[in-house]
C-alpha cells in the first residue's frame, strides 16, 4: 500500500555498451604505507556514460577510519553525480571519501559507493586504485571459506517459539518440515514517521499491542521500513535514524518472536528521483513509493539488514514493497527484465535501478538464508511473468509476494484462477497486503477463502487506527477493537484456528 583486477597492473578490459563490466581488485603485495583492504570496481556502460560502483573491504583486524579512495582515468571521463560518499574530480583523478555515516569500516566489513560519469571515445578502466594514498596491502585475517548452499538451508528457531521457516516445494515449512500458513497483519509506521520527523513508529509497539495482534490468532506481522532511516542518511533527524532506528526495529522483531510471531521486514520507501507515470513524489529522498529500488543504496541497505537478521529463520525479508515498473518502462517484457536485472534494462527511469537479482545477491553474500519475498509488477498485483523472470537463489528460499485490494486490476476469482493459481502451484505465495477501501469485508472474505484453498498466506493492511475509508485500517483502537473491515478479517483468522 502506498502509505502515509588487481590493484597492481592494468585493467585492460573495456566497458561494453549496454553491458556490465566487473573487475575484482584483489590485495597486492604489502607496502609500507598500505592499508589492509580490497577494492572492487564495476562498470555499467551505456555508450555515452556509465555508472561506476566501488566496494571497499577492510581485510585487516582493526577498524578502517577516514578512508580515501582515488584513481586516474586515461580518457575524458567526467564525474556527474555520486552517492554513498563524497565524490570529487580534479583533472583525470577521481577521489571518494566517506559520506559521514560510512566513515568507519569494521574488520571484514565493506562499504559501497557509486557515481555516474559521462564520456566519449574509449572508457578504459583505471590501471590502479589507491586507498589512503597507496595500493591496498596487509594480510587478511584467517577465514574459513564455506561454499554457497546448493540445497534448502534452514536456521534454528529464535527464542520464544516463532518458527524458523524455509521453502519446501510450494509451501513454507518449519524446521521440522511441517507446512506453515501465515495469517497476520501489517504494522505500518516505521516507513514514514521517521522521515517525516515524527518519531520511529506510529502508535504503540509494546507488549500489550503485540498481545492484541496475537489475540486475533495472527502468527505473522509485516513491518514496513524506510531506506533513509535505516542507513541514517543526513536528511533524517538523527534521533529517528541510523543505529537508533535499527535498534528499534530489531527490538520490535524480537518482541514479535517472543510472542511466537513471525516477522516480515518490508522495504517500503526508497530513494530516487522519479517524475514519470504514477509518480508519488519528485523528491530524491525516501518520502514516497518509488517504481523500484535505487542502485545507490539498495545493496548497502540489504547487506546491513541481512547481517542484522541472518540466523533468524523467523524473519522474512520482503525486498521491495510494490514495484510499478510497468508504469515507467514501455512493454511488459522490458518491465519484467528491469524488475529482475535493473541497470541498463530500466530505460525510462531517471535513477539507477537495482533489480531483484541484485537484491537477492546482496542478501546471500552475507551468508543469510532467510526466506525472501519478491513482489511483482503493478504494485505487486501482477505476477503473470514472475515464474519466468524469477531470480536465481542458491538458498532456494524465494516466495512470490502479491498484493490485492478491491480496486486492483486483478481483483476477481477468475483473474486469480488464471494468473495466480499457476504461481501458487509452483512456489509459496504470500499475499503481503490485502484490503478494501469501503470499510467492509466482503472482498477480503472471498479472497481469503480462495487463498486458503490454494494453501497461500495472507496479511491484512493495516494494524493502525486510521479511517478505514481513506486507507484500509483493521482496528479502531490498539487493544484490537476491529473496524467493520477488520471484523471480517478477525472472524476469518479465529475460524482458521
Amino acid at each position: 500500500m502506498r502509505s502515509g583486477p588487481a590493484l597492481l597492473g592494468a585493467l585492460s578490459a573495456l566497458a561494453v555498451v549496454g553491458a556490465t563490466t566487473a573487475f575484482t581488485l584483489g590485495t597486492p603485495t604489502p607496502a609500507a604505507a598500505a592499508t589492509a583492504c580490497e577494492v572492487g570496481y564495476t562498470v555499467n556502460d551505456w555508450g555515452s556514460g556509465f555508472t561506476a560502483n566501488l566496494t571497499l573491504k577492510n581485510v585487516g583486524t582493526t577498524p578502517l577510519t577516514g578512508w580515501q579512495v582515488s584513481w586516474t582515468y586515461t580518457g575524458n571521463q567526467q564525474l556527474q553525480q555520486g552517492w554513498n560518499g563524497t565524490w570529487s574530480q580534479t583533472g583525470k583523478t577521481v577521489t571518494v571519501t566517506p559520506a559521514g555515516w560510512n566513515g568507519t569500516v569494521a574488520p571484514n566489513a565493506s562499504v559501497t559507493a557509486g557515481a555516474n560519469f559521462g564520456y566519449s571515445g574509449t572508457n578504459t578502466a583505471p590501471a590502479s586504485i589507491s586507498v589512503n594514498g597507496a595500493p591496498c596491502g596487509g594480510t587478511p585475517p584467517p577465514t574459513t571459506t564455506t561454499p554457497p548452499p546448493t540445497t534448502v538451508t534452514t536456521t534454528p528457531p529464535p527464542a520464544g517459539g516463532a518458527p524458523a521457516l524455509h521453502v519446501a516445494g510450494n509451501r513454507l515449512a518449519d524446521s521440522a518440515g511441517t507446512p506453515v500458513t501465515l495469517r497476520g497483519v501489517n504494522r505500518s509506521g516505521a516507513e514514514f514517521a521517521c522521515v517525516q520527523g515524527n518519531g520511529i513508529f506510529d502508535g504503540p509497539m509494546d507488549a500489550a499491542s503485540v498481545a492484541a495482534i496475537k489475540s486475533w490468532h495472527a502468527n505473522v506481522v509485516r513491518v514496513p521500513f524506510n531506506e533513509d532511516c535505516w542507513l541514517g542518511l543526513p536528511n533524517v533527524e538523527p534521533a529517528y535514524s541510523g543505529a537508533t532506528y535499527r535498534a528499534a526495529l530489531k527490538s520490535y522483531v524480537d518482541l514479535l518472536h517472543q510472542n511466537g510471531l513471525v516477522a516480515i521486514l518490508d522495504l517500503h520507501w526508497t530513494q530516487g528521483v522519479y517524475t514519470g507515470n504514477s509518480s508519488a513524489c519528485a523528491d530524491v529522498n525516501s518520502t514516497c513509493q518509488k517504481p523500484m529500488t535505487d542502485a545507490a543504496h539498495a545493496v548497502d541497505l540489504w547487506t546491513s539488514v541481512a547481517n542484522t537478521f541472518k540466523g533468524d529463520g523467523a524473519t522474512i525479508l520482503d525486498l521491495f514493497n510494490e514495484p510499478y515498473l510497468d508504469r515507467a518502462v514501455s512493454g511488459s517484457a522490458a518491465a519484467w527484465t528491469c524488475w529482475r536485472d535493473g541497470g541498463s534494462a530500466c530505460s525510462g527511469i531517471g535513477y539507477a535501478v537495482a533489480g531483484m537479482q541484485t537484491l537477492v545477491n546482496a542478501v546471500r553474500a552475507t551468508g543469510a538464508t532467510n526466506v525472501l519475498m519478491l513482489g511483482g509488477l503493478a504494485y505487486s498485483n501482477d505476477l503473470t511473468q514472475w515464474l519466468q523472470y524469477k531470480p536465481s537463489d542458491p538458498a532456494g528460499n524465494l516466495v512470490a509476494s502479491w498484493h490485492s485490494y478491491n480496486f486492483n486490476t486483478c481483483s476477481s476469482s477468475s483473474c486469480w484462477d488464471s494468473q495466480l493459481a499457476p504461481v501458487a502451484a509452483a512456489v509459496p505465495l504470500v499475499a503481503g497486503e490485502i484490503g478494501e477501501n469501503d470499510c467492509a469485508s466482503g472482498y477480503v472474505t472471498g479472497l481469503m477463502d480462495w487463498l486458503d484453498r490454494h494453501q497461500a498466506s495472507y496479511l491484512g493492511w493495516t494494524w493502525n487506527t486510521w479511517n478505514c475509508s481513506t486507507g484500509p485500517a483493521l482496528i479502531s483502537a490498539y487493544d484490537g477493537t476491529p473496524t467493520a473491515f477488520g471484523a471480517g478479517v478477525r472472524q476469518h483468522f479465529l475460524a482458521a484456528g
